[in-house]
């Protein structure tokens, strides 16, 4: 079993998990939305974690087939800005987690980078909070996107009894 600590002040961020061998496997159909709030299922079920290999987040890149754009993010939509559609060459490894598996983290001063239409995209960086106020995760909810909590992997470390 693995606990997640803020790296800043030590502080648990998860309860203890068990790590799946990889990221499952999620429906992205219409259909297995919440019909309440819009939302994937979540990409882990709780009290587990998976270690994504894929690009996280910022910074973005303009990709460089434009005519055949690929999703931003693993498991997300399609971005496009200003210079063409962009993919995530942010940090590899981000810890996945249940969004309620980290249940105590906060949202940024002003909702800073929680931008969405029915929830934060998780495209514009970190979100969540540790309760000592430094940035540790973030958080993908929106009604388009992937239901999922990435943990940073520098922000966050790992305790495994």
């Amino acid at each position: 079993m693995t606990v997640f600590l803020c790296s800043k002040c030590g502080t648990a961020i998860t309860p203890e998990l068990t790590e799946l061998a990889a990221v499952p496997e999620v429906s992205d159909d219409e259909r297995d939305r919440d019909k309440e709030t819009r939302r994937a299922p979540s990409t882990v079920p709780r009290g587990h974690y998976a270690i994504d290999p894929e690009p996280w987040g910022p910074p973005h890149v303009v990709q460089d087939d434009q005519k055949d754009a690929k999703p931003a993010q693993s498991r997300g939509p399609m971005v496009c800005r200003e210079e063409g559609f962009v993919i995530s060459a942010g940090r590899r490894h981000t810890v996945l987690v249940h969004p309620d598996d980290a249940a105590g983290l906060q949202s940024l001063p002003n909702w800073k980078n929680s931008s969405g239409c029915c929830g934060p995209t998780g495209d514009k960086g970190l979100n969540r909070a540790c309760p000592c106020g430094a940035p540790v995760a973030t958080l993908a909810a929106d009604c388009f996107g992937p239901f999922e909590l990435h943990l940073d992997p520098v922000r966050t470390y790992a305790f495994s009894q």
